[in-house]
């Protein structure tokens, strides 16, 4: 089955998740994914647009995702799970989206949130925070010599698949899994390390 609608959308949203339960008859698994990319420097762009920015990369990275996972958790049991893919721009901030980033850190801090508020039903939330990857969100930066300084940040001098982030979700969606609810699991070559 396959369901979309625009995340912005907070009808659109109710009736796509929906549409997925009656479907399947509930649901097991969440993966926030959606993510919208506009750059807006601050000293570059009008307050009109910088306000146009902010609305459109919060209302789908967090605010969809938010609304997503508020849907689906009336259809989720225990063994349910929620993985929001964030960013690590969430933690190294982004200056040229800073829209972006303050959406991922928000998605982080959601996903904390409610692997407490739902811990308790069986349902694990966690996040996993990809650097840069093979997208076509990611195409553009990818290119040339920016492209090349992307792929330096790593020590393994390149950016992850879409085949390796996906593994990761694989894992913290799975039953082995529970115990990292409330977990960030970095996926980004070391090309940024927190504590």
């Amino acid at each position: 089955m396959v369901v979309g609608a625009e995340l912005g959308d907070a009808r659109a949203v109710r009736l796509m998740v929906e549409e997925v339960a009656g479907g399947f008859g509930g649901i097991d698994v969440l993966v926030n994914n959606a993510g919208v990319f506009e750059a807006h420097p601050i000293d570059e762009t009008s307050y009109e647009e910088w306000q146009q920015a902010w609305a459109a990369t919060v209302g789908v990275n967090l605010v969809g995702a938010a609304n997503a996972t508020w849907c689906a958790v009336r259809h989720m049991g225990p063994g349910g799970r929620i993985v929001n893919v964030a960013s690590r721009g969430a933690f190294r901030g982004e200056p040229r989206a800073p829209a972006y980033g303050a959406s991922k850190a928000g998605m982080i801090a959601l996903g904390q949130s409610l692997a407490k508020a739902l811990g308790p039903r069986g349902i694990s939330v966690t996040a996993v925070a990809p650097g840069f990857t093979e997208t076509e969100m990611a195409a553009e930066e990818l290119e040339g010599s920016r492209g090349e300084a992307r792929r330096a940040e790593s020590p393994l001098g390149r950016v992850a698949t879409p085949s390796e982030v996906a593994a990761a979700v694989l894992y913290l969606a799975s039953p082995e899994a529970e115990m990292a609810s409330g977990t960030v699991l970095d996926v980004n070559g070391a090309s940024y390390l927190r504590l």
